[in-house]
């Protein structure tokens, strides 16, 4: 049993002192700090605040490594690395390539799953196209565009958390109709109009990837799957590294959809944690320099960003609260995976998935109660 006490703590959506969390795998109990002084465990003294640890939902790899080598190794990598970051959860997120190696890299995702020891916890799998729109596709490779379709992905609903397609290529919305009850649907890679993005909203959408980037974009008189983003009650997450969207936007953002449909992301590659240099994307050759990631047309390729990055990012850009920030690093992710009764909050019975920010740098970290 170990128990944390010294510093601030989040506590239902309130900054308090004078509290202790007592913690193994899960949260046991959060007592003032003279009854935890009492108990028998290793007392952990910090400074600053504890949060709750910050869950990643798009991120394709870290420290060289990437979820599409279809390899243990890498995303032990990946899943060791970001806890410097304070990230505590993640989902392994896809690139669109042959269909072999996307089924390769999920059976991969799978078995780490099964045998994972240490570094932040994989949730599953962000299928990242490959049902995206050609027009809007990014970094993604045009070959292995395919439409919406069960044919291969029925054997890894047990992994597969979140599917990324653009709904103008599924004829009559028919695998958003059926799918919708068993995975989350977002919307994005997509050239849809305003009315397409919100008719898809209605047949079961019910998020946006990458808010900006990858969409047809938001003009007065049409205002575009991005305009639909912002106007319709669906959640949408950003890249909040300073690149892909300008920063005077976040707090329009966040005003317009509440903290509670917001989710901080990085779309880190294998680049992220490293320096600039040449490095393999999906198949393609992916430039870094001054950490921005290109591929060699120039077309943005991800990232190099981290969770307390986007966490400074937005406290500096913004007039956010550290609950809101929290928010939107942590809960309204665990809210859209539909496991906030486990993650996402300090509270007893909850996973003791902690960061500690002091000076609002991370200095420690707990994944199911064991230290990083």
């Amino acid at each position: 049993m170990k128990i944390l006490s010294g510093g601030d703590i989040l506590l239902d959506g309130q900054v308090q002192t004078g509290l202790a969390v007592v913690f193994d795998e899960t949260i046991r109990s959060i007592l003032s700090i003279d009854e935890a002084k009492r108990l028998d465990g290793q007392h952990i003294p910090y400074k600053g605040i504890l949060l709750p640890g910050f869950i990643d939902i798009h991120i394709h790899g870290a420290s060289g490594a990437d979820a599409m080598d279809a390899t243990f190794e890498s995303l032990d990598t990946i899943a060791r690395t970001i806890t410097r970051s304070g990230t505590t959860s993640f989902l392994a997120t896809t690139m669109t390539m042959e269909e072999g190696h996307i089924i390769r890299s999920l059976e991969n995702v799978r078995r780490f799953m099964e045998k994972q020891t240490a570094g932040a916890q994989c949730l599953g799998v962000h299928l990242e196209g490959p049902f995206i729109h050609p027009d809007y596709r990014g970094a993604h490779d045009e070959n292995y565009i395919q439409r919406p379709s069960r044919r291969w992905i029925d054997p890894f609903l047990d992994i597969i958390k979140v599917i990324t397609l653009a709904p103008e290529m599924d004829e009559g919305h028919r695998f958003i109709k059926e799918m919708k009850d068993q995975v989350v649907l977002s919307l994005g890679h997509s050239g849809a109009t305003y009315e397409e993005a919100s008719e898809s909203f209605r047949s079961g959408i019910r998020h946006v990837t990458h808010c900006f980037n990858g969409l047809s974009g938001l003009h007065h008189r049409d205002p575009g799957a991005a305009g639909a983003a912002l106007t319709q009650p669906v959640s949408i997450d950003m890249i909040t590294d300073l690149i892909h969207v300008h920063p005077d936007l976040f707090s329009l953002v966040i005003r317009q959809k509440g903290a509670d449909k917001f989710i901080a992301i990085t779309d880190a590659t294998r680049a992220a944690f490293c320096g600039d240099g040449t490095y393999d994307m999906g198949g393609r050759r992916m430039i870094v320099k001054d950490s921005v990631c290109r591929l060699e047309d120039g077309t943005l390729a991800g990232s190099t960003h981290r969770m307390d990055q986007a966490f400074k990012n937005i406290k500096d850009h913004t007039d956010c609260s550290l609950p809101e920030l929290s928010q939107m690093l942590s809960t309204s992710a665990a809210t859209l995976l539909g496991i906030d009764h486990q993650k996402g909050h300090i509270k007893e019975g909850y996973d003791a998935d902690l960061v500690v920010l002091e000076d609002y740098k991370v200095t420690d970290v707990f994944v199911r109660g064991e230290k990083q």
